[in-house]
C-alpha cells in the first residue's frame, strides 16, 4: 500500500479544520454577498434613525414628538400673529359693547346734575346743590373705574378660560392652532392657562413694552419649539391641529 497513491483516500493529507463545527470564539463567516446578521440581544437600528422621546424635535424641521399626540407640527409665528389679530378684533368688539353701556350710564349721570349757577350762593339751597354735584361726580368717577375693571375682567376671562379649557381662543381656532401641555399633550388647565395669561399682563404695566417682548419672545427660542417666555413658564406648546 502506497501512501503516495493519489487514489488512496487514506493517503491524502487531512485538513485539521475539516469537519469541525464553529464553536465559541470562532467567528462565523457569512457567504459572499450576504450581510452578517446581528446576534440576539443587540437592537438593530437603521442608519441615522434615533428614537424620538416626548418633547424631542425631529431634525429641527418644525415637528416635535409630544406624549399622547405623537408627532405634531409646531405653530409658526405667522399663524400666531394672525391669531392675535383676530383675537384683538374679538376683544375689541367686547370692549365696544361695554363702552356703549358705560358711556350711556355716565351721560345719564351727568345730565342728572342740577345747575347751581341759578341759585343764590348765600342760601342753604346752594350748598345742598354743590354737595349733590360732588356726590354725583364721585359716582361718575366710580362708574368709570368700574367700567375699566369690567373690561379687564372680560379680556382676562376670554384669554385665560378659553386657553385653559378649550386650548385655543377664537383667533387660534380660526388659523388652526391650539395650546397643549408639553409633557402630556392635554389642555393647559386653569393653572397653566392663568400663568400663560398673567405674564404678558405683568409686562403690559411698563407701557406695554414688556407685553410686546413676551409676545415676540418665541423668536428668541433657539430650541426650535417656538416657545415664548409665557409658554416656558406654563409648560405649554403652540401646535397646529
Amino acid at each position: 500500500m502506497s501512501f503516495g497513491d493519489p487514489n488512496n483516500p487514506y493517503g491524502q493529507p487531512q485538513d485539521p479544520n475539516q469537519g469541525q463545527q464553529p464553536g465559541y470564539g470562532y467567528p462565523q463567516q457569512a457567504p459572499q454577498g450576504v450581510p452578517p446578521q446581528q446576534g440576539y440581544g443587540y437592537p438593530q437600528q437603521q442608519p441615522g434613525a434615533y428614537p424620538q422621546a416626548p418633547g424631542t424635535l425631529q431634525a429641527n424641521n418644525g415637528y416635535i414628538s409630544v406624549h399622547g399626540l405623537g408627532t405634531v407640527q409646531v405653530g409658526s409665528m405667522g399663524l400666531r400673529f394672525a391669531a392675535r389679530l383676530i383675537d384683538a378684533v374679538a376683544i375689541g368688539a367686547i370692549v365696544w359693547l361695554l363702552s356703549i353701556v358705560g358711556l350711556a350710564g355716565v351721560v345719564g349721570a351727568a345730565e342728572s346734575l342740577e345747575d347751581c349757577t341759578s341759585i343764590d350762593p348765600m342760601t342753604p339751597a346752594y350748598e345742598t346743590c354743590v354737595n349733590d354735584q360732588a356726590a354725583a361726580a364721585g359716582g361718575i368717577l366710580a362708574a368709570f373705574f368700574g367700567f375699566l375693571f369690567l373690561m379687564f375682567i372680560a379680556t382676562m376671562l376670554y384669554e385665560w378660560l378659553m386657553i385653559s379649557f378649550v386650548g385655543a381662543t377664537l383667533g387660534k381656532m380660526a388659523v388652526g392652532l391650539r395650546v397643549v401641555k408639553e409633557t402630556t399633550g392635554g389642555k393647559p388647565g386653569i393653572g397653566g392657562g392663568f400663568i400663560r395669561w398673567i405674564i404678558p399682563m405683568v409686562g403690559a404695566i411698563v407701557c406695554g413694552i414688556g407685553q410686546l417682548l413676551v409676545y415676540l419672545s418665541p423668536f428668541f427660542d433657539n430650541t426650535g419649539k417656538t416657545q415664548g417666555w409665557h409658554d416656558r413658564a406654563a409648560g405649554t406648546l403652540v401646535i397646529k391641529k
